[in-house]
């Protein structure tokens, strides 16, 4: 479902009301001056009238009509200027969720946002992640570790996590788990706090030195997930497709008799058994009720049913699937 809008401020009508009663307010003011100016006026006429019948202090009483008078031209300038900014100012806008660190940052209709008490990161470390075409992800490959680091997907999974990190709420803790055929911890080995810079820190220089290759066990990361200690409360997981691999014995399992990746018979996997093995791996591993599960999923050629499973998989837990502009982050 495709769903076209025109992205223009909220009338606000809230602010609206409030400034209304704003300048009501200031209308009142303004007659309530003019009142004390008509009688400032009379004052003067009647101060004017007694100079020229008694003819004394001429001087000190001129100063103090002319005071008067410049005091309330003063008072009425400060009100309509004051009525003028009222009736131009623009609707308050309410703050954004996301807010920019650094610079400029373009707005998206993303819908992400990052909260929990305690949020595991899990990311997909595996070759896919460094392109989005196989056969640039197959030549990439068999070069050395420093080009597969300076592959276009993988820095921009870098960037991912460290957008997430930087939005994590602050009274929050957070674990960042990568994920391959293998899962471990980057960065801290427990829960950090999301005020602690030096752990993020330790975050992004960790995965600065990781090199993504091997493939794609999403249970073997669910599983270490699953394992800490306290439990996570929110799960934001950085992907490209469906997984490679997975950790059951599959040859004791009828549904996978065709999978011979999945049996040590083959090194390629179809898309109909990595099917299977996302659902397999889901309803063995998956988070338990009440733990939401976001996914922002990456784009990877010849991978067409990742979208709708995990779409199907993260609103069932009450999460989101975003799979993002190409200028984003």
């Amino acid at each position: 479902m495709l769903i076209l809008l025109k992205h223009q401020p909220d009338p606000a009508p809230i602010e609206t009301d409030v400034l209304k009663s704003d300048l009501s307010r200031l209308q009142q003011m303004e007659q309530e001056l003019q009142s004390t100016l008509a009688v400032v006026r009379k004052q003067e006429a009647a101060i004017k009238k007694s100079i020229n019948s008694e003819g004394a202090d001429n001087t000190r009483i001129a100063e103090q009509i002319a005071a008067i008078t410049q005091i309330a031209k003063k008072q009425q300038e400060q009100l309509q200027s004051l009525k003028t900014e009222i009736e131009n100012a623009p609707p308050a806008q309410k703050e954004d969720v996301i807010q920019a660190d650094k610079g400029q940052e373009e707005n998206y209709l993303l819908g992400l946002k990052v909260e929990g008490r305690r949020i595991v990161l899990l990311v997909d470390t595996s070759a896919s992640m460094t392109d989005e075409k196989l056969i640039d992800i197959i030549v990439r490959k068999s070069r050395s570790d420093g080009d597969k680091k300076k592959g276009p997907k993988w820095l921009r999974t870098k960037r991912i996590v460290e957008w997430l990190l930087a939005r994590l709420p602050k009274d929050s803790e957070a674990m960042v788990i990568g994920f391959s055929e293998k899962a471990e911890k980057i960065g801290p080995q427990n829960w950090f706090s999301a005020t602690d810079p030096s752990a993020i820190t330790q975050v992004m220089s960790s995965l600065n030195a990781l090199v993504p290759t091997t493939a794609t066990n999403l249970q073997q990361g669910l599983k270490t997930a699953a394992s800490l200690s306290p439990s996570p409360t929110n799960y934001y997981i950085v992907t490209d497709g469906l997984p490679t691999k997975g950790t059951s014995n599959y040859a004791s399992l009828n549904p996978f008799s065709s999978c011979n990746s999945l049996l040590g018979k083959a090194n390629n996997i179809s898309g109909e058994c990595r099917v299977k093995l996302f659902r397999h791996t889901i309803n063995e591993t998956a988070p338990r009720k009440g733990q939401p599960v976001n996914v922002i999923l990456l784009p990877l050629e010849g991978d067409p049913q990742a979208a709708p499973e995990f779409w199907r998989w993260t609103y069932s837990t009450g999460g989101l699937l975003i799979s993002p502009a190409e200028s984003w982050p």
